[in-house]
């Protein structure tokens, strides 16, 4: 059944609210990992890159994802704290576009979520040192199998450059497709006693 034309009758004026409506409907549906989303950073210079990351947590705080600090993605939201989502949900005809600021977790925050991954993933984080240069995967292997040894019959440790950032939204953007490509865009902007609503042409 076609999603309904968006307007001031069927939306939020909380956009957290909304997106919790939204992310909800999706995941009931069939999508692989469906907290994946596209992630765009900015280095102090204007060097612009963007990848797929996994979401793990959002509340009123913000969007909560994981990462190793060191990699292309830690080290220019280290230099520049703004950063834009985009959620893409082709088979809902839906897209949410967030722009916010960035800051890293506590060290608590990060290790209670590390501590609650598998195994040889937490391995894993230790053995990658993400977005270097490496000779081949059989480097990569090799320095799983070395940390995996390392950590035989232990606990594995959160590693100091691995842990988390939240996003604080500073603009919302619900897309929804419309016939004769004429889609909604609702978007939401801080107000000094919440949220502003306004629709942008599509």
């Amino acid at each position: 059944m076609a999603n309904r034309y968006l307007s001031g009758n069927n939306i939020d004026k909380d956009p957290f609210v909304e997106f919790e409506k939204w992310y909800g409907k999706r995941l009931k549906s069939a999508a692989t990992n469906p907290g994946a989303f596209s992630l765009a950073t900015s280095s102090r210079h204007g060097d612009v890159s963007v990848r797929i990351v996994l979401l793990k947590d959002f509340d009123r705080g913000g969007f909560v994802f994981f990462t190793n600090y060191n990699s292309k993605k830690g080290k220019q939201l280290s230099e520049n704290n703004r950063a834009a989502m985009l959620f893409y949900w082709p088979e809902l005809n839906r897209q949410v576009r967030v722009e916010g600021r960035v800051s890293k977790l506590t060290s608590e925050e990060s290790e209670k979520y590390f501590s609650s991954r598998p195994r040889e993933s937490r391995i894993g984080a230790w053995a990658s040192e993400q977005s270097s240069e490496i000779a081949g995967r059989q480097e990569l292997l090799d320095s799983f199998h070395r940390y995996r040894e390392k950590f035989k019959g232990q606990n594995v440790p959160l590693p100091p450059h691995w842990g988390g950032f939240r996003i604080t939204p500073l603009m919302f953007e619900f897309w929804q497709e419309g016939k004769f490509r004429l889609h909604d865009r609702i978007v939401y902007t801080p107000v000094p006693d919440g949220w502003g609503v306004s629709r942008l042409a599509p």
